[in-house]
Parts: C-alpha cells; sequence; structure tokens
C-alpha cells in the first residue's frame, strides 16, 4: 500500500499507525489529508470507531478497507455517511484506491468519489473470466451451460462463482445478480 501511494504521490508524508487505538490521539493533534484505516485490524466495533474519529474531527476523511461482508449496522452507517468517509473492499485494484484518494490528496471536495465507485465498475478485483462467468449467472445459465459456453469445466465454473459471492460478500446467487445489476457491473 505505501508504494503504491508513494508511486501516485511521490511526496506524500505517511504517518503509519500499527495500533487503531492510536489513530485518535494523533487526530487530536492535527488534521490529516486522509486516514486510511482496515475494518478487521479495528480494536472495537468499526462503526463506533469512526463515529469516535468523526466526533473529534468531523471532516476528517477516511478511507475504509473492508472484508467480503460486512456487518448490518456497518453496512448502515456506511450508507448513510457523508462525502467524508469512503470505502473500498480490501482486495480492490490500485486504481480505485488511487480514484478514491485522490479529491482528497488535492483538497478538492470529494463529494460523490465513493458514490461513483458503488455504482459503476466493481471496486473489487475481479479478473476478465469471473466477469465473464457473472454475466452468463446474470443471464440464468447453468454451471454446466456456463462451462460450455466458456470452454471450461464446471468444478473452475463453481470456483469462479465462489469468488464472485466471496468478493461481493453476496451470500446467495440471487443476491449477486440483484447486486451485479444494481451496480452495473455487468450489460445484459
Amino acid at each position: 500500500m505505501e508504494g503504491m501511494l508513494r508511486g501516485a504521490w511521490p511526496g506524500i508524508g505517511i504517518t503509519l499507525a500499527t495500533d487503531s487505538r492510536c489513530v485518535p490521539q494523533l487526530l487530536y493533534q492535527r488534521p490529516f489529508a486522509v486516514i486510511i484505516l482496515d475494518a478487521e485490524l479495528l480494536d472495537c466495533l468499526p462503526d463506533l470507531y469512526l463515529s469516535q474519529l468523526r466526533a473529534i474531527r468531523s471532516t476528517q476523511p477516511l478511507l475504509l478497507f473492508t472484508g467480503p461482508r460486512l456487518a448490518p449496522a456497518l453496512r448502515r452507517y456506511l450508507t448513510q455517511a457523508g462525502p467524508w468517509l469512503a470505502w473500498l473492499p480490501r482486495h480492490v485494484v490500485p486504481g480505485a484506491v488511487v480514484a478514491v484518494l485522490t479529491p482528497y490528496l488535492l483538497g478538492v471536495s470529494p463529494a460523490g468519489t465513493a458514490a461513483s465507485l458503488r455504482t459503476g465498475a466493481p471496486a473489487t478485483a475481479f479478473s476478465r473470466r469471473e466477469l465473464e462467468v457473472l454475466r452468463l449467472v446474470v443471464q440464468d445459465y447453468c454451471n454446466q451451460e456456463i462451462a460450455d459456453q466458456l470452454c471450461l469445466s464446471v468444478r473452475t465454473v463453481e470456483s469462479h462463482r465462489r469468488a464472485l459471492l466471496q468478493k461481493t460478500g453476496a451470500r446467495t446467487l440471487v443476491g449477486l445478480v440483484v447486486q451485479a445489476m444494481r451496480e452495473g457491473w455487468v450489460g445484459v
């Protein structure tokens, strides 16, 4: 992550805190261009932690990396948050991270940045083959039909479907299809 940030912004100053309990103290001392957090490394519930940081500096920009499945309380918190908070899946393409961070680091209002990532291309690192499988799943193809169409084994198709479910956080194929259609990840 640090290498990617320095590659995109060579002169960037980075403060690395290995313990999330240090971040509130740092935030009391001064604002940062952006704070990047990993939800799984927080010592308490992420929504409570984010609320604590917001109480310290209400306009402090934050980027939260999340796991494949969000707890309902955290999902609710994230969807209701303003432009000061963006979130991305932990396994995301570097370009998505750069796209989210650029407005913050340039001092431009990021209103709509996170929203555009949630409604455009998937922020997760879907492979080309996973997107092909997803397109056929959305078209209601069964595993055997997908395998025949893409010249794959059925087990490989099952593996791609599992990866899609994990990366999107969807629990069922219906949930995956609904999310793919709503987010515009595939055209039908």
